[in-house]
């Protein structure tokens, strides 16, 4: 923040913190292939302003205006701007992360909507058009970037787009769990573990009840670990195997 406030006192006005560094603004994780990136990134409407300091990288846009929030006092780049930014540059998957980042269940920044507007009327950008087809894989209300590589993984492999973040109720209509993910139509959740979950006593004691009382309700709970990002062959097998068991269990109350 402090540098922040230091490069714009010298580049004066008309100048925009924007890119990575707006990102850590707006308090948005950091996509990994860009986290060692501490430079000052602006950007500017006027080429002939682009400032040139050390430290600072200068970007220009043909845009006629920008998309401006403030942050403690300072002008940054909008949420759906700056994952404009940064999207162009990123792979498939990171510019998916990326949205969700921005849409978290708590706090989010930005809507599916405000992402396609600024999309959509970014043009002669190298690599929009890739950033822009990207959209439709987003899913607001995730928790954590894991959950949504998880949800990558499972839909990559042909499986269906899980429910993200939607309460499951039991039969009378009460709450039974918030899942990361579920397949209603075949009573599956999916939750993904982070250490936290195997560490901390009273996480693993609440998970350990809402487990049990998903299973009286008859679904079946999957859990996911960091070793199933890596190599995702043992829960697609896992997942596949409780669709399957489902529909039979279909099947035979319908025979």
């Amino acid at each position: 923040m402090t540098r922040c406030r230091a490069v714009l006192a010298v580049l004066g006005k008309g100048v925009v913190l924007s890119h990575v560094t707006a990102l850590r603004l707006l308090g948005v994780e950091v996509p990994h292939r860009l986290a060692g990136d501490d430079r000052i990134h602006v950007v500017t409407t006027s080429a002939a302003e682009r400032p040139r300091r050390s430290g600072v990288v200068a970007h220009h846009t043909r845009q006629r205006s920008l998309d401006v929030v403030h942050v403690r006092g300072l002008p940054v780049t909008s949420p759906a701007q700056t994952w404009v930014q940064v999207s162009v540059g990123l792979l498939p998957d990171d510019v998916v992360v990326l949205g969700d980042a921005m849409m978290r269940r708590k706090h989010p920044l930005v809507t599916i909507a405000e992402l396609t507007a600024v999309a959509e009327r970014t043009h002669k950008v190298k690599g929009i058009v890739l950033a822009r087809e990207q959209i439709a894989r987003m899913r607001p209300r995730t928790d954590s970037s894991t959950e949504t590589r998880t949800r990558l993984v499972l839909t990559g492999a042909g499986l269906p787009c899980p429910l993200v973040n939607e309460p499951i109720l039991d039969e009378a209509g009460g709450f039974l769990a918030l899942p990361d993910m579920q397949y209603p139509q075949w009573r599956i959740a999916i939750e993904y573990d982070g250490d936290l979950h195997r560490t901390d006593k009273v996480t693993w004691r609440r998970d350990v009840t809402r487990y049990r009382r998903m299973a009286a309700h008859r679904w079946t709970a999957i859990r996911v670990v960091a070793d199933d990002l890596r190599d995702p062959s043992e829960l697609l097998a896992s997942v596949r195997s409780a669709i399957r068991a489902a529909e039979t269990r279909a099947v035979a109350a319908t025979a």
